[in-house]
């Protein structure tokens, strides 16, 4: 049953529609203006709202902007009269879900409804597990706000509930094993181990004894028998992070296990039998690594199954203020402290490349929370780099020491470059308007082509 408000000056109209959708099954409250539907809005959370345009106090306009203003997750339906569209187009761009015409079946009018109410569950439901996931296992990279983030996290709950081996890739910091436990913890397996391991982390020479286990006297030092971590995994995940980095002899062994299910320690003389789900992840190129004949095509179609790709924090700036605000309230408990972020201070987060990702926004965050002198986050808590906009490593445009013109122009120059030189792109990245761009462009020399 959902909670439904029917706004319509016309007492038949609106009377009739709420008995109907009343049998359907939904508690349905009635309005018979603007007015009386803002009211309304103030007091009640509503699943949906189905809306007149025209009215004699205002229009339906203003109703989806009161819905939205309460209650941003309320959906609103629009009815119109035919000569009306191009103000329904309107209020689709402001928010509205549908609009429906006047005169057609009533049954199609359920049907969207229906489909309205079945959408926002769904919604409802995966952020309730979104935020199970980070309450329970603080899990700050499933924080989403943007596009290519849910896109993400759609995924995952998606594949979550299958065995299927994935493949996360995304540049370092990104935050691949969260992603990866995410996938646990929602899978029928979150109840057995999750272990991880850096691939790259573990000299060769100890990597395959660390995967597979080995028996008492498999070599000198081998003084009893050692579960590997495949076996310590049995019933759950492994993680392999940085899986371009294990050595070529060692892909065999696991491409062997991934085909056989199972896995025979050093030593051994029979194999054994596990039930492991592998999520391999890496930020390198594993297409331009096979090609180079140092990883095994067979063995990347075979980790490949599912492909996760995470978008650097520099393509998902619309996640930045709500991953800042919840890192901030995090390290804040931590400290015995309540902290906000400062306009100026969420500002300067904003305007940072970030090029650390989002290990790189805790470490800044952590940081600010306790060096913060008051209550807000302000620019000066920040690390230096951040707050001046530098993107810190190895870069000729950006030696050691150098003066704040050198530093904007640097950054103005690798933001062109990220973008491919589209002006207003960089100008958006930057948090400059285009004509700003463009005379910094005239005063540094960077570019003398037109603004695109």
């Amino acid at each position: 049953m959902a909670h439904l408000l029917v706004v319509d000056d016309e007492l038949s109209a609106r009377t009739t529609l709420a008995l109907l959708l009343r049998k359907r099954g939904h508690r349905v409250l009635e309005a018979d203006g603007v007015t009386a539907a803002t009211k309304r809005l103030a007091e009640e959370v509503f699943d949906l709202v189905v809306t007149d345009l025209r009215m004699p106090d205002g229009d339906g306009l203003d109703v989806l902007r009161a819905a939205k203003a309460h209650a941003p997750a309320t959906e609103v339906i629009l009815l119109t009269a035919y000569a009306e569209w191009k103000s329904a187009k309107e209020a689709i761009r402001l928010g509205a879900l549908d609009y429906f015409e006047k005169g057609q079946e009533p049954e199609e009018l359920f049907r969207r409804i229906d489909i309205a109410l079945a959408g926002r569950a769904l919604r409802r439901e995966n952020e309730n597990l979104r935020a199970q996931l980070r309450e329970r296992y603080g899990l700050p990279g499933l924080i989403a706000q943007s596009p290519a983030m849910y896109a993400v996290l759609d995924l995952v709950e998606r594949v979550a509930p299958t065995d299927a081996t994935l493949l996360i890739q995304g540049e370092s910091g990104t935050g691949k094993e969260v992603i990866a436990k995410a996938v646990h913890h929602a899978s029928a397996r979150a109840a057995r181990p999750f272990v991880a391991v850096n691939c790259g982390a573990v000299p060769e020479t100890l990597l395959e004894s660390e995967l597979f286990g080995y028996m008492r006297g498999a070599f000198t030092g081998a003084t009893v028998n050692k579960l590997g971590l495949f076996e310590e995994a049995d019933g759950g995940t492994l993680f392999l992070d940085e899986i371009a980095e294990m050595p070529p002899a060692l892909q065999v062994k696991l491409l062997r296990t991934l085909q056989s299910g199972e896995v025979r320690r050093l030593g051994a003389t029979q194999p054994a039998t596990i039930d492991v789900r592998v999520i391999a992840a890496t930020h390198g190129d594993l297409a331009a690594l096979i090609g180079q004949g140092t990883f095994r095509e067979d063995l990347f179609y075979r980790l490949n199954v599912i492909q996760i790709l995470l978008p650097p924090l520099r393509d998902r700036r619309e996640d930045i203020p709500a991953l800042a605000e919840h890192i901030l309230a995090r390290a804040a408990g931590k400290l015995g402290r309540r902290l906000r972020l400062s306009p100026e201070g969420l500002e300067r987060l904003l305007r940072y490349p970030w090029p650390g990702n989002v290990r790189e926004l805790e470490n800044a965050i952590e940081r600010a929370a306790i060096l913060a002198r008051g209550d807000a986050v302000e620019p000066d808590d920040l690390p230096p780099h951040v707050s001046a906009g530098i993107q810190l490593g190895p870069s000729p445009a950006l030696p050691r020491q150098i003066s704040l013109a050198e530093a904007e122009r640097a950054h103005i120059l690798q933001t062109l470059e990220r973008f491919g030189r589209n002006h207003s792109g960089a100008a958006e990245a930057l948090g400059i308007g285009r004509t700003t761009l463009w005379r910094k462009l005239k005063e540094y020399g960077i570019d003398r082509e037109a603004p695109r």
